[in-house]
C-alpha cells in the first residue's frame, strides 16, 4: 500500500490541486516502511492524479477536493480520504488503525473570481480543494 498525503509543514494541506509537495508512506501489514516528502514538480489539478499515479499512490489523503480532481482519482483506482485536517503522520496512523475522521462527499465546487482586485479562494471556509482561477 503506498499513502499520500497532501502536506505543508507538517500538516495535511487543505487545496489538493495547488499541493507542491506530497508526503508518501510505504505501508506493509498495516504499518509504515518508509515515508519521504515528494515535489509535485508544479503539477496541479488533473495532472497531481497523474503524478500520483507515475508514483504507484494507491490512496490519497487531502483537506478539500474538487470534482474533476476526485474523478481523476477515482479514473486511476487511487482511494480518497479527504476532509482530513491536521499533522499529517498522525492521519496516516489514524487510517491504518480505522480511525480516520474524514468526510466521503468533500467537493470544492467554488472558483476563484477576481472582481476589482479581489480575489475569493475556498480557503476561508475550508472546503480547500482543486479551486480553479
Amino acid at each position: 500500500m503506498k499513502i499520500a498525503v497532501t502536506y505543508d509543514n507538517g500538516e495535511v494541506f487543505q487545496h489538493f490541486g495547488h499541493s507542491e509537495q506530497f508526503k508518501m508512506y510505504e505501508v506493509n501489514d498495516g504499518k509504515i516502511v518508509t515515508s519521504e516528502i515528494v515535489s509535485t514538480n508544479g503539477a496541479g489539478h488533473g495532472a497531481i492524479a497523474q503524478f500520483l499515479n507515475d508514483n504507484q499512490v494507491d490512496t490519497v489523503i487531502c483537506g478539500g477536493i474538487g470534482g474533476g480532481a476526485k474523478n481523476a482519482l477515482e479514473q486511476n483506482n487511487i482511494k480518497l480520504y479527504g476532509g482530513v485536517s491536521g499533522n499529517a503522520d498522525e492521519a496516516v496512523e489514524a487510517l491504518l488503525s480505522n480511525n480516520l475522521s474524514f468526510n466521503p462527499d468533500v467537493t470544492c465546487s467554488h472558483h476563484e473570481h477576481q472582481h476589482h482586485g479581489e480575489t475569493h479562494t475556498c480557503g476561508s471556509h475550508g472546503c480547500g480543494g482543486s479551486c480553479h482561477h
